[in-house]
């Protein structure tokens, strides 16, 4: 026998795919009329749909699109097979839909932390950085993701921030002729990482001081760290070229906790950022249910631009 809280669960489940699908936001059937975009570019995972369009990436790709979303975020793609980097960059083109970020392959790792200034670490950065250049190229990809490692307790941060400096000019370089940026990423998955703030990672671009090294500012990261999000963001604006997205607590889609993202996007829009926004959070529903709720949640803040 189902006890109480089994049947308001399943009860709570299947009218959420009743709303949902009586509102056209269920999955897109083939030869049925996709989604209407959303007024900005948001970008899901590799993955986050699977449920509904199954484990091949170009399949995940469709769907998306058929839903309204026109970009991808894939941050394991340097591991994925030139042959199927290729497929999914024809796939992307022929859809219109835009690359976001991937992360630099051992790019500023913990363990290969770009504050140390050791050559080895910065050997393997470099590196990653070239090989980047040839993924980006079969994806058609403008940004990649680097976060420079943990903090070297054993130096001044005055020192480690030079390391970090020097390091991000030599991996600009490569990048720049190219029209790729490299996007440093803030964190808040540990205090021993060296890159925390927005503030700092601002302070680091200017003494970069190239086109190719830029903020990524993610939401929910920076709302673990610092807060104070739109204050925020307006005061380091002029040096973000990447957005991404995850709700606080629990790092799910919006309107699951506490971030009033119908405000923060409406400010983002009003700044006329039309970029990418990564959806780098799990989803509040596992399965089917899960995936459709989390396309509803989209389009609840999506609907105040």
């Amino acid at each position: 026998m189902m006890n109480r809280d089994e049947f308001l669960k399943k009860s709570f489940l299947l009218g959420l795919t009743a709303t949902i699908s009586g509102s056209g936001l269920a999955y897109a059937k083939p030869g049925s009329k996709p989604e209407r975009p959303f007024n900005l570019n948001y970008a899901p995972h590799a993955g986050m749909f699977e449920n509904h369009a199954g484990k091949d990436i170009l399949d995940q790709i469709s769907f998306m699109h058929d839903q309204g979303f026109r970009s991808l975020e894939d941050n394991g793609m340097m591991k994925r097979s030139p042959e199927e980097q290729t497929k999914i960059g024809n796939s992307l083109s022929k859809l219109g839909m835009n690359m976001g970020v991937f992360v630099v392959e051992k790019g500023g790792n913990s363990a290969n932390t770009l504050a140390a200034g050791k050559k080895e670490f910065i050997d393997i950065f470099l590196k990653g950085c070239t090989e980047a250049v040839n993924v980006a190229k079969r994806v058609n990809a403008k940004w990649v993701t680097v976060v420079p490692g943990d903090f070297e307790r054993n130096l001044q941060i005055g020192i480690q921030t030079g390391h970090v400096i020097e390091a991000l000019r030599r991996g600009a370089d490569i990048l720049a002729p190219h029209n790729i940026i490299m996007v440093l990423e803030p964190l808040s998955d540990s205090p021993n990482l060296f890159l925390r703030n927005a503030d700092q990672t601002h302070l680091i671009c200017k003494a970069v001081n190239s086109p190719a090294c830029k903020i990524l500012y993610d939401i929910y990261h920076m709302q673990r760290n610092e807060g104070h999000l739109i204050q925020t963001m307006d005061k380091c604006w002029d040096e973000i070229a990447y957005l991404q997205i995850g709700d606080n607590p629990g790092r799910k889609e919006p309107t699951t906790g506490e971030i009033n993202y119908k405000n923060v996007l409406k400010h983002i829009y009003n700044k006329g950022y039309r970029g990418v926004l990564g959806m780098e959070h799990g989803n509040s529903i596992k399965g089917k249910e899960g995936e459709l709720a989390l396309i509803k949640a989209y389009r609840e803040v999506d609907a105040f631009l």
